[in-house]
């Protein structure tokens, strides 16, 4: 696969034989990191579904210049929008949450502060760690071959998250079936839908009715208990199965 790049500060919305310098970031990973050579090729995306296969023309220490070949359809965003609300968790564990859930097709991330997460993030530190998860999502689609980035949100109060949510089919992953899969598949399928994952203890009972009262149904994978980060994995598997593009 050719190296992906992601360059969210340029306008990729131009014609093959275009030259421009790429950015200081994107610039350094392709010449000092990636140590790329002048006639190799790679893909720029913007984040927002261009995306361009280019020529480089230059590669110094000061910068690197490309040449536009062409434009790349892509087409790997999934039908099925998926909005993942997930508990935050330590260390590298909402990474590897926020990454995989990336290359499954989740639509957006928010990190949700919940009762018995205690993981409390202010100020600059919240910016900071933002600006984090942020990249592992960009680096997560230069990886899976995704040119939308999909957005990851501040962490909000899980109230705060339930009260802004729409989709058709909300989901809070608990101990149960899959009835509400099998309904919605049922009548029709869904184009949208939320998914609420819990930290490592669980939800709160309080949690769970407010959940409820907010129309969230049950979804339920197995009698296993799964880590807060392998959670999201397994169940966008299973909803990109019923209505997305995975096979079944």
């Amino acid at each position: 696969m050719a190296i992906r790049l992601h360059c969210p500060d340029l306008d990729l919305n131009v014609s093959a034989g275009a030259s421009f310098a790429l950015p200081e970031g994107p610039a350094r990973h392709l010449g000092l990191v990636l140590r790329a050579k002048v006639g190799s090729e790679a893909q720029l995306f913007d984040g927002r579904g261009q995306e361009v296969r280019v020529l480089l023309e230059e590669v110094t220490r000061k910068g690197v210049s490309v040449q536009v070949i062409e434009a790349v359809p892509n087409d790997r965003e999934a039908p099925l929008a998926v909005h993942l609300g997930q508990a935050i968790s330590k260390g590298d564990r909402m990474d590897y949450a926020i990454q995989k859930a990336c290359e499954m097709g989740v639509a957006a991330i928010t990190p949700l502060y919940t009762a018995r997460g205690d993981v409390k993030l202010k100020g600059e530190r919240a910016d900071k760690k933002l600006a984090h998860w942020q990249g592992v999502a960009a680096s997560a689609c230069e990886q899976c071959g995704r040119s939308v980035v999909p957005v990851v949100h501040a962490p909000v109060a899980m109230t705060q998250w339930l009260a802004e949510r729409d989709e058709p089919l909300r989901l809070i992953l608990q101990p149960g079936g899959a009835e509400a899969l099998n309904v919605a598949e049922a009548e029709g399928g869904v184009t949208r839908a939320s998914l609420l994952i819990g930290p490592e203890g669980g939800f709160t009972q309080e949690e769970v009715a407010e959940a409820a009262a907010g129309g969230c149904e049950v979804l339920g994978l197995g009698p296993r208990i799964l880590r807060t980060e392998t959670a999201p994995v397994v169940a966008l598997t299973l909803l990109q199965q019923r209505f997305g593009d995975l096979p079944r």
